[in-house]
């Protein structure tokens, strides 16, 4: 399987070259919808964007890391997420959706374990190859331009799997929960983060949930029962909504603060945009409609 490690990026690999070892998601049997090329697009430009120096300021003062991500881990949960996965040296690794390295490549530097990122944008996994190449990562560490739901990766490959607040911009959830189950060793762990709509609400607040949250927030089925479905069994589930809470008024601060510099970057309409879209979330948290929670699960063994 073709792959590339720290140590000979720089002198072998362009970026085109390096993320063009192993192909592009199989799109031919996951055709893309409209709102889901335009998603990919967004994050993409998100990606090139989020290295200027006024957003990786406001990514230090609201999460407290420097990558250009785009998810809600901060490094007090990214740390929490390292020891429940028993990462070590040794260990391998994979983040699905992983952008621009966030949190993935600060496990692999933390922890000295293997790591491979995969995501669709292009321009996020070119800025996690290069700080993969700056940080100089001990481990190893694989880079694919590939979906969730069809990796180009040996099944059983990995002692765990990573994805954050992923989920809840996919439309095929059980699709992804599934590839993740091949994907994992036996004694594997998987963790990740989702933002999602608080149950029992009525149709005018479900309306206003799903208007206020990531852009494939909706799903039909629980996350405990899609889980089982796709051959997961459920071992822990922590409620981070108020720490998600107060990283979007973090933000909102800082964005505030430096709203010239965000006007200049991103224009006086995307800009305020923005701002209205932080602004609903927060509302929307405050009032008990969305929730940000983070899973633990193992595979189901034949004695399950």
């Amino acid at each position: 399987m073709p792959m590339w490690k720290r140590r000979s990026l720089p002198r072998t690999f362009a970026p085109e070259e390096c993320l063009g070892a192993m192909p592009m998601a199989k799109e031919g049997s996951m055709p893309r919808t409209e709102s889901e090329r335009a998603m990919i697009e967004r994050f993409a430009k998100r990606y090139e964007l989020a290295r200027s120096d006024v957003l990786l300021e406001i990514e230090r003062a609201a999460c407290g890391c420097d990558y250009g991500a785009t998810s809600w881990t901060t490094l007090d949960e990214a740390r929490a997420v390292a020891g429940i996965m028993a990462l070590a040296p040794g260990k391998r690794l994979l983040e699905v959706g992983a952008g621009s390295g966030w949190p993935g490549l600060f496990l692999a530097q933390s922890t000295g374990c293997d790591v491979a990122l995969i995501d669709l944008p292009l321009s996020g996994l070119k800025a996690a190859r290069e700080r993969a190449s700056a940080d100089r990562v001990p481990g190893a560490c694989w880079i694919a331009v590939a979906d969730g739901s069809a990796m180009p990766f040996p099944d059983r490959w990995f002692d765990a799997v990573f994805h954050s607040d992923v989920l809840c911009c996919l439309p095929e959830k059980l699709a992804v929960l599934k590839a993740c189950r091949r994907a994992i060793r036996a004694g594997g762990r998987m963790v990740f983060s989702v933002i999602f709509i608080s149950p029992g609400l009525s149709a005018a607040e479900h309306e206003r949930a799903m208007a206020s949250g990531p852009p494939f927030i909706e799903f039909g089925t629980p996350y405990e029962t899609m889980l089982r479905a796709a051959g997961w069994r459920v071992t822990s589930q922590a409620d981070l909504t108020a720490e998600y809470l107060a990283t979007v008024n973090r933000v909102l601060d800082r964005e505030k603060d430096c709203a010239s510099e965000i006007e200049e970057l991103l224009g006086a309409d995307e800009a305020a945009q923005m701002r209205t879209r932080r602004h609903a979330a927060v509302a929307a948290l405050e009032d008990g409609l969305l929730r940000r929670e983070l899973f633990g699960a193992v595979p189901i063994g034949e004695d399950d």
